[in-house]
């Protein structure tokens, strides 16, 4: 805090003080780019990416630039630091020196020069070879500083009239003819671009490559460009290089394929095994399915030899997780005179166990935070196909953070995770898969007890078995072919009881029961360009059906049991969007909307606690304590910070905007907007106004904003977020939109792990 007081104090010192006191009027400080003016012949359209090119030739920021070298904040507290403190101080001045000051950034770093023949040779080679580039220095009152302004002219567009291609007398010219017609990277009448021409050059080299064409590469291949014949336009030629050798021109097969599987501790006896696919030489004893690796190699002897099964093998042997190391080497055989490739593959087994102990801290969806420990033992070759299976045991003490945190929220869980996973499906073969990535079979044993004090303390077991593909290169799916949960409460307190009493509804959903479920969830993720993503995630699940069906085909009646317990029946589904944009340099802005819906029936009258939807928190609506809100305009009597809320719905629907942006090293800010709140599908008349309305679905959402600092180490990211309430959906005795009760009660504060979305 008092670094905090520190800064501030030099920041309001920096607006009263030079901050160009030790510097020179001949090498003035630079304080970013004026004006950059770029200007086309009348008729012809710049286009964009030439524009960002020399942009970015001249994107230097300044010392205190914000967004771009044309905004800067206006506190430069580095700089006055830089001109007004002794850099030989020691003691808290000195470390205070290390930590704040900034080198200046001069005219002479910046070299305006420079940076117009940067703009000439951009321009040249994207065919504006009549440009003219120019840069004006403008100083103000100090003359200590200056600011740059560019203007660039690019003249007239030189295009592709002719294309003169390799004579068609090999078979290597003819696919390299063949490429280029088909690419739209070199076309008459384009643009003369040196990047396009580049980018053709790499796409040959790697098709001919796929085509026996092992030793070729991008350089081979060389352009001759004349604007003598045409004056205005280019007439090309594409050329092979004189120095190309003599084995880049021939095409290739693949002829012997050996495998040698290495054990972790080295040494052994060799087993060579003949297979269909290559030659086997795997050192003894060691635990390995005959068929894993045949099944690994994409070569095939006597085919065309292919950078691209190269590329495949290395990566279905990768995947199975069980080698440390992985090397394809490549030679040609000396034995043969029709140009053979050989292929050697060496791989080494990893060590098959592996034991881990991890201290954390646990930050969940819903607000509860605190230090955990995990101890866990994976062996990862368990039948020779790299089946992994993994055990864990876990424990964690947690407390809620946010407003109407409370000692008495504060718990612990502790359990078992058991995990058996097969590197393959074990289904039909209908289910699309890519073979290029690794699809998981799953079967999984969990046990947990959940210990609220004061309250509850509740035991859950899991048994489910899921199947993990991904269908195409943005797609992955999960598909949950059977999971039977089963969660009982242990034993309850009397302010508990007493709560339920008041609420029939809620105390059915916290009943015990087994819930019998069939689930899936279909994920896309896809990175549209380096300023732009997506992720979207759907997810659908049903409970009980089956069990349902066949007791009522028993002729059972009534309310059916699973040893002498209920089943719950119900469906559920959800959908979320994420969307990200880059606003420039590291500035993001994302936002995310998610909808759910879940519906009881038959075996029960209320979906089970654990699957309701709830809101608030460190995920969600950052200004409100989790299962504060909702469902709808309800409130629970009495609602403190000294009293029990639990407050869930069947519908929910959450909004959020959050801009991202860097302050300083690993030190990041965010401003967000949450809204959001949850409904109940079916009236309850415990919980007046808490049904979905159409009349009142905005007026019932809960809206906040805020501010968050984040420490982002790549690997783990601490976060804090600091929410301010704009509107609550229930009474808050304040009339009007905007009607928290005041400033300080809007406030809410949550500490967490990771990004909320």
């Amino acid at each position: 805090m008092s670094q905090v007081i520190v800064a501030v104090v030099l920041a309001i010192m920096a607006m009263s003080c030079s901050t160009t006191r030790r510097l020179s009027e001949d090498d003035p400080l630079y304080t970013g780019v004026k004006r950059i003016l770029i200007e086309g012949v009348e008729g012809e359209k710049l286009p964009s990416g030439v524009k960002s090119q020399v942009k970015e030739a001249v994107n230097v920021a300044p010392n205190n630039s914000l967004i771009s070298p044309t905004i800067r904040y206006p506190f430069p507290v580095g700089l006055w630091v830089y001109n007004n403190w002794d850099s030989e101080a020691t003691g808290l001045k000195g470390w205070l020196y290390k930590n704040l000051v900034e080198e200046p950034v001069l005219l002479s770093d910046v070299r305006p020069e420079l940076r117009v023949k940067m703009i000439d040779e951009i321009l040249e080679n994207n065919g504006y070879f009549n440009s003219s580039v120019k840069y004006k220095l403008i100083k103000g009152k100090n003359p200590k500083k200056v600011k740059v302004s560019y203007d660039v002219n690019t003249g007239s567009v030189y295009r592709i009239d002719s294309i003169e291609l390799l004579p068609d007398t090999t078979h290597l010219y003819h696919i390299i003819d063949s490429i280029t017609k088909r690419s739209n990277l070199l076309t008459k009448g384009s643009r003369y671009c040196t990047d396009s021409l580049a980018e053709l050059r790499t796409e040959i080299a790697n098709q001919v490559r796929n085509k026996g064409y092992y030793f070729f590469r991008p350089e081979y291949i060389e352009y001759l460009a004349d604007s003598t014949i045409n004056p205005g336009n280019i007439a090309l030629r594409m050329v092979v290089a004189e120095n190309i050798p003599t084995e880049a021109l021939e095409r290739y097969t693949t002829g012997s394929i050996v495998v040698y599987v290495h054990r972790n501790e080295g040494g052994g006896t060799p087993d060579t095994i003949q297979t269909n696919r290559a030659t086997i030489v795997q050192m003894k004893p060691s635990k390995l399915r005959p068929q894993l690796i045949p099944e690994c190699v994409a070569f095939r002897e006597g085919k065309t030899f292919s950078v691209r099964d190269m590329n495949r093998t290395q990566t279905y042997l990768s995947r199975l997780g069980i080698f440390k190391d992985i090397s394809i080497n490549v030679k040609p055989d000396s034995l043969n005179r029709d140009n053979r490739l050989n292929v050697e593959i060496s791989c080494t087994q990893d060590a098959p166990m592996e034991l881990g102990v991890e201290v954390n801290v646990t930050s969940k969806s819903n607000s509860y935070l605190g230090p955990g420990v995990s101890l866990g033992l994976t062996n990862k070759n368990l039948f020779g196909g790299g089946e992994q299976l993994n055990v864990s045991l876990f424990g964690a003490y947690e407390w809620q953070t946010g407003r109407n945190r409370n000692s008495i929220f504060n718990s612990y869980e502790f359990g078992i995770n058991t995990t058996l996973s097969f590197p393959r499906l074990l289904a039909p073969r209908f289910i699309p898969r890519r073979r290029r990535e690794l699809n998981w079979t799953r079967l999984s044993l969990d046990a947990e007890l959940l210990n609220r004090p004061h309250y509850f303390k509740l035991a859950e077991f899991d048994v489910a078995m899921n199947y993990d593909w991904q269908s195409s290169r943005y797609s992955t799916n999960t598909l949950t072919i059977a999971k039977i949960t089963y969660t009982k409460l242990i034993n309850t307190t009397s302010v508990f009881d007493s709560i339920m009493s008041e609420n029939l509804a809620v105390a059915q959903s916290f009943q015990d029961q087994f819930i019998p479920q069939i689930g899936y969830t279909y994920t896309y993720d896809r990175r549209i360009d380096r300023n732009n993503a997506i992720n979207w995630q759907i997810n659908v699940q049903e409970a009980g059906n089956l069990f349902w069906s066949i007791w009522e085909l028993a002729g059972n009646k009534g309310e059916k049991e699973l040893f002498n317990t209920p089943f719950s029946q119900f469906v559920k589904g959800s959908t979320q969007v994420v969307y990200s944009c880059r606003l420039g340099g590291n500035h993001w802005l994302y936002s995310r909307a998610a909808v759910g819906a879940a519906h009881a029936y038959g075996n029960s009258s209320q979906v089970p606690y654990s699957e309701q939807f709830y809101v608030g928190g460190a995920n969600s609506i950052r200004a409100f304590a989790v299962r504060s809100i909702g469902p709808g305009s309800y409130r629970a009597p009495g609602a403190s910070a000294d009293n029990y809320f639990d407050q869930t719905g069947t519908f929910k629907f959450e909004a959020n905007l959050e801009y991202r942006f860097p302050i300083y090293g690993m030190f990041k800010g965010a401003l967000f907007v949450d809204a959001g709140n949850v409904w109940l599908l079916e009236d309850d008349p415990q919980r007046p106004g808490g049904t979905l309305s159409g009349s009142r679905f905005f007026r019932d959402l809960a809206l906040g904003t805020g501010i968050g600092l984040r420490f982002d180490m790549d690997m783990l990211v601490v976060r804090g977020d600091l929410g301010i309430g704009l509107h609550a959906p229930y009474d808050t005795g304040k009339s009007g939109y905007f009607n928290m009760p005041s400033f300080g009660k809007s406030l809410a504060f949550h500490l967490a792990i990771g990004y909320p979305f």
